[in-house]
């Protein structure tokens, strides 16, 4: 399916929904939860508050899908900006009642044996780490580019900015991400015996 035929799908979809058909929505669901879902999970480290806020977002996107208007964005942008709002607000309530998101190591791998799926884990968790020390619009670009999938095109439109922006963006944070995953191998491992170098 061309990008042009699958946005006229989306469109026809989307203003059945605001319409009122509980089968377009039902398809909107299926079609965007997976890919929210994943946004989400990418910015909190969290399967819960992820399962959680995507199913607020979806909330949010029913009270007000009669409101939204075809502007120059598709409807994914204002989709993925509720997601982001409903990070951000999530992060506010954290912060004001003090608790730290919890990295999840629930996040689905792929894997041979025990013994890569512990070492995926253990890579997946310190690229996560890693990711939580950059600037929050290189955050926000790694979680809607790779976890919810999104083209450049899409990312730039649901954040507000050009595509040659984000395109800059990803590259300085796949730049930053690679020197701080770097620098970590580089760092003396060290023994759990009264800090003896391994």
């Amino acid at each position: 399916m061309s990008p042009s035929s699958s946005a006229q799908g989306d469109r026809l979809i989307v203003d059945a929904a605001r319409a009122g058909d509980a089968g377009a929505l039902s398809e909107l669901y299926t079609l965007y939860f997976p890919r929210v879902y994943r946004y989400i999970l990418a910015r909190t480290g969290n399967t819960y508050d992820a399962e959680d806020l995507a199913e607020e977002v979806f909330m949010r996107v029913l009270e007000a899908i009669e409101r939204f208007q075809w502007r120059e964005a598709p409807f994914s942008a204002w989709l993925f900006r509720i997601a982001h709002n409903a990070v951000i607000s999530q992060r506010r309530k954290e912060t004001a009642r003090g608790r730290s998101s919890q990295l999840s190591e629930a996040m689905a791998v792929d894997s041979q044996g025990p013994e890569a799926l512990v070492e995926n884990r253990l890579v997946l968790g310190d690229i996560r780490a890693a990711a939580e020390k950059l600037p929050e619009a290189q955050r926000q670009v790694i979680a809607l580019r790779f976890a919810a999938g999104l083209s450049v095109a899409e990312t730039a439109r649901t954040m507000g900015k050009g595509e040659g922006n984000v395109k800059v963006i990803q590259h300085k944070a796949i730049v930053k991400l690679r020197e701080m995953m770097g620098q970590q191998r580089k760092a003396p491992k060290v023994s759990v015996y009264e800090g003896e170098s391994a």
